[in-house]
Formats: structure tokens, sequence, C-alpha cells
């Protein structure tokens, strides 16, 4: 005899949605603010030359990682919303795990402490996920945008458009002078943070939508 299973019942929960909204959004706004903190506190730094990873390094890293683990947190949140409410395809699904790893990698820069500073304690593997961090940016709202298509076409729009954007910009952050880079790494993380925010708020108005919709 072959036991019938029954699929379970398939539906969105709006309070899911909206809470994880704007756990996206306000993970960037905690990232946002801890590097304008430490720009303050570390005694020495120079915004427009120094890197965002130099700020991470020293006696007051804990200020930056604070804002690292809670851009993870974002990146997670988002992954986890494209997840519940899957818009359907390969791409989509790809752009999914794409949010899940870049979310892991943020999460290692943080945690590794390297930062590309001479660190000898074992293999330093920072650069490598910077190369990784890059390709992924790349690609995940180039992914994301085509199941935005129907339902949300400007959304849709907005992530192609950050996905070129990072295509032209990204690449000459390594050829820039230092005297410069620190600025040019904030543009950067101005437009992750803009994907990021824009799936927050784009899942946040979804979930009000639903709630209206349903009581």
């Amino acid at each position: 005899m072959h036991e019938t299973i029954t699929a379970p019942r398939q539906q969105s929960a709006p309070g899911f949605m909206t809470c994880l909204g704007w756990v996206a959004v306000l993970g960037c706004v905690v990232f946002a603010v801890s590097i304008l903190i430490a720009d303050f506190v570390v005694p020495d730094h120079d915004w427009i030359a120094d890197t965002i990873s130099d700020l991470g390094a020293g006696r007051y890293e804990s200020i930056v990682d604070i804002g690292i683990y809670a851009f993870s947190a974002a990146l997670v949140a988002c992954a986890l919303l494209c997840a519940h409410v899957h818009l359907g395809g390969a791409r989509w699904s790809a752009g999914t795990i794409g949010l899940a790893a870049l979310a892991l990698i943020v999460f290692l820069v943080g945690a590794r402490n390297e930062y590309g500073d001479n660190d000898s304690d074992g293999v330093v593997i920072h650069i490598y996920l910077v190369y990784a961090l890059g390709l992924l940016m790349l690609l995940i709202p180039w992914l994301l945008s085509h199941g935005l298509e129907e339902t949300a076409p400007g959304q849709g729009k907005a992530l192609r458009v950050i996905s070129l954007l990072w295509l032209i910009s990204a690449p000459p952050f390594f050829f820039l002078p230092t005297g410069i880079d620190g600025l040019y790494e904030r543009y950067l993380g101005l437009i992750a943070m803009a994907m990021v925010v824009l799936l927050g708020r784009l899942f946040i108005r979804r979930g009000r939508a639903l709630r209206e919709e349903f009581g």
C-alpha cells in the first residue's frame, strides 16, 4: 500500500514579513551608525583615506564589529524573506542562496578580524572573502530582479540598476590610491545597503498589504 501524502497548506505570514523587513532595514542603520561613531572615536583616523577595515582592527574594533554583525543579520533576514515569499524560478532560488552566502561572508569578515593587516595567525582569507563578496553583490540583485518583473516592476528595475552600478563601481576600488580608497569603500557600502533596504521595504509593504487584505 502507498501512503497518501497531503501537501501542507501554503500561506504567507504578514507579521513575519514585516518583522524581518524591519530587521533588514534596521541592520543597515546600525551598520551605518557604527561606522560614523568609529570615525569619530578612533584616534588619528582619516575617513577619506582609511577604509572600514582599518576601523575594524585595533582597540576599538568592537564598534565596527557590531555594525558588521548587524548587516549580516540584515542579509539573513532578506534571505529568509525571499525563501518565505518565493517568486518562482531558478534565478530567485539562486539569489536567495546568494543572500545567505553573503550573510556568512560578512559575518566571517567581522569574526576573523584579519583585514589584510599582516595577520599571521593561520591562513589569511580576508582578500578571498572580499572577492566573493564582490561577485555576490553583482549577481544577487540581478538574479532577484527577474522575480519582481510582474509583482513589483519598479523594484525589479531598481535591483538591476544596483547590479549595473556595482559592476561599474566595484572593480576600480582595487586600483585606487590609498588616499581616497576609504571614501570610495563607503560609497560601495551604500550600494550594498541600498539593495538590502530595498528588499526590506518591499516585504514590509507586502506584509502590510496582506494584513489589510485579510485582516
